[in-house]
């Protein structure tokens, strides 16, 4: 007999739910009665990756041009940072214009080194109106950092946004968490919600730290890393297509969410931008569609939908 139903059952802080809102969900109520929620989210991790000049043991091998490419230790590898570099450089105000020109907000998920060594940067997300969430203290897989580590880089990240950008983040995305990410920054308080699920197209609660906590699921198919990850785009076509196709799909549908994630270093590249400016062009097109910072769905979600009592 499996022993699948009691590994499911197991006290955890990360219960599976396989039923979620089943066939009918809930009416989000959108703000003037859109169809769709449309959150662009922009990663700002330049300078937050792994290199010996943070003190790590290894050079950056994730989300770059050479994908596959192995790390090398005890050294720096130039060619990956100047990569990161020029997200930072160029690629981040390419990407700000092109949302400027059509008058559209981001959230942006800013690594908290990173915006140390660019405050230049912080004040810029801060000046547009973009809100800017907490990404993790540095751009790494926290799986086997100490709980104890992790509790302080929380504290850590959530001051240097505060002190670049002037407001406190509500809203929390490691991507690469350990099993205790959720609770840990449960446990901080200040966050209206968690995004490192990818598990609905609509906010949903959890219970962290003792208490409900909303989630905002995240996208890891309406997002950039793709051209960086096999399999993945190999045309900037593909890219926009993908995108117009989601889009196209949950418009029908009604009463959606959908996020696309962007990165400084790949969106922020020219060809990728002219991609991303299709889309934009397109959902302009749109006026069922409220685009919008994540920052306003929590607020909009938990006061229509409220987590239950008790």
């Amino acid at each position: 007999m499996s022993d699948a139903p009691h590994l499911l059952a197991a006290d955890t802080e990360h219960p599976r739910d396989f039923r979620g809102y089943g066939p009918n969900p809930p009416d989000p109520h959108w703000p003037g009665g859109a169809r769709l929620a449309l959150s662009f989210v922009l990663n700002y991790e330049e300078g937050g990756e792994n290199t010996v000049l943070n003190g790590d043991p290894h050079s950056e091998a994730y989300l770059h041009e050479v994908p596959g490419g192995q790390p090398r230790m005890g050294e720096r590898d130039l060619s990956t940072e100047t990569q990161f570099d020029y997200g930072a450089r160029a690629g981040v105000w390419r990407i700000l214009r092109l949302f400027a020109e059509r008058g559209l907000p981001l959230t942006i998920y800013a690594v908290g080194r990173a915006l140390e060594l660019n405050p230049d940067v912080g004040r810029a997300f801060a000046d547009a109106g973009h809100e800017v969430a907490s990404h993790g203290w540095r751009w790494i897989d926290y799986r086997h950092v100490p709980e104890h580590v992790e509790r302080a880089e929380i504290a850590r990240c959530v001051a240097v946004i505060e002190r670049s950008t002037g407001t406190k983040p509500v809203g929390w995305y490691t991507g690469r968490i350990s099993q205790r990410t959720r609770r840990l920054a449960a446990e901080h308080g200040g966050f209206l919600y968690d995004s490192d699920s990818y598990a609905d197209d609509l906010p949903y609660y959890v219970r962290a730290a003792g208490k409900p906590l909303l989630v905002i699921p995240y996208t890891l198919d309406n997002n950039d890393m793709k051209f960086a990850v096999p399999p993945g785009f190999t045309a900037n076509d593909g890219f926009t297509q993908h995108l117009t196709d989601a889009f196209g799909m949950l418009r029908r549908e009604g009463g959606r969410m959908m996020s696309v994630g962007l990165h400084c270093r790949l969106a922020g590249r020219p060809g990728r931008a002219a991609a991303l400016e299709r889309f934009l062009d397109h959902v302009v097109r749109h006026p069922d569609t409220w685009v919008c910072r994540r920052a306003d769905i929590a607020r909009h979600w938990l006061a229509t939908h409220p987590p239950a009592a008790g």
